[in-house]
């Protein structure tokens, strides 16, 4: 997954965007207004910090080298990937899984005008 791509991936959910609070060098994606992933997205290798279930979290860390606690983040809720290291399938799962879990917590009007529905499974 190249820059271009991870970028295209955080903003194909809906709401979504991309803020530089941090200054330039850092992209941070939000969701009304609440942070779902972050990255540096021109400084190698390419990483993105993302919210997770605390479980999930690390479990996700004990099974990839590339998945450490969130960098500068609540490290119970955050991992910091190394793209590079993850398959592009999970990779695309952990930036909707992070997405779902900052929406879930939104009010219910903001969830319905997202457009947003639990995963039913």
């Amino acid at each position: 997954m190249t820059p271009a791509q991870l970028k295209a991936a955080c903003l194909a959910h809906p709401g979504s965007g991309e803020e530089f609070p941090f200054g330039p060098e850092t992209s941070v994606f939000k969701v009304a207004g609440k942070l779902f992933a972050l990255s540096p997205l021109a400084s190698p290798p390419l990483r993105v910090s993302l919210k997770c279930e605390p479980g999930l979290a690390e479990e996700l860390r004990g099974a990839y080298e590339a998945i450490q606690p969130g960098y500068h983040l609540n490290k119970r809720h955050w991992n910091t990937v190394e793209v590079a290291g993850v398959p592009a399938k999970l990779m695309g799962d952990m930036i909707e899984d992070s997405y779902d879990l900052v929406v879930s917590a939104l009010p219910r009007k903001t969830r319905e005008q997202l457009g947003w529905a639990p995963d039913p499974g």
